[in-house]
């Protein structure tokens, strides 16, 4: 794999701003990087387009954005921290949604949420970790791996059913999350908390989808 620093018009080297620092971004590409094709749960590779900040360069103010300071070893969440207030903000109520699971909707399902927006928002990396996480909350791998391979209108039991059909009608636009789906939610033993926790976890992924994939691109591991 090699790296490029690309300009959009004459070649030379091109920036943009760092939030935090007001210092210059690099451009990257990756001409060789081997992308995946399809969706999978195999741990895969990113690769930014934006130039991360500097681990050896990080300051105390962008440690406290990272939250957990070995996310400094992530090219994402380096390239986040150049705007370390956002990126803690962003990283708190990521653990609230998800690790907070001791009410409500059970984790398993919760990282079912996430898989499924990245499925259908078109993910590739996303729909990966969430979809390990979902099979190994809930050791239903087929399922998950049917939800990949088919889509988000591939069979499945009557509660997940429920989740993935409200967290894509969310995904669409807020507007198509209706009466309908939080009834079928509530028709399978979901209750008011865990209601609410499938729609904070589909809300944040398909936020998180979209950063994600104006920002770079996922890589397969080597050797595929």
């Amino acid at each position: 794999m090699t790296e490029q620093t690309i300009d959009r018009t004459d070649g030379a080297p091109a920036a943009s701003t760092d939030a935090a620092a007001g210092a210059p971004v690099r451009i990257i590409a990756h001409p060789e990087a081997s992308v995946p094709q399809a969706f999978t749960q195999a741990e895969l590779g990113w690769l930014p387009w934006l130039e991360p900040a500097d681990e050896a360069s990080l300051t105390e103010r962008q440690y406290e954005g990272l939250v957990d300071r070995p996310r400094a070893k992530s090219d994402y969440f380096r390239l986040l921290v150049r705007d370390p207030d956002i990126l803690k903000a962003r990283t708190l109520a990521d653990k609230d949604i998800f690790y907070n699971a001791k009410d409500g909707l059970p984790r398993a399902e919760r990282e079912l949420a996430a898989a499924a927006t990245s499925r259908f928002n078109g993910c590739i990396f996303c729909a990966s970790v969430h979809a390990r996480f979902a099979t190994h909350h809930s050791k239903r791998h087929d399922d998950v791996q049917r939800l990949l391979d088919a889509g988000v209108d591939a069979p499945q039991d009557t509660a997940w059913r429920a989740v993935i059909d409200a967290a894509v009608a969310l995904a669409a636009t807020p507007s198509r999350l209706e009466s309908r789906h939080l009834s079928a939610l509530r028709a399978a033993g979901f209750d008011e908390q865990a209601v609410s926790d499938v729609i904070h976890s589909a809300a944040f992924f398909n936020w998180a989808n979209r950063l994600m994939l104006s920002l770079g691109e996922p890589e397969n591991p080597p050797g595929e």
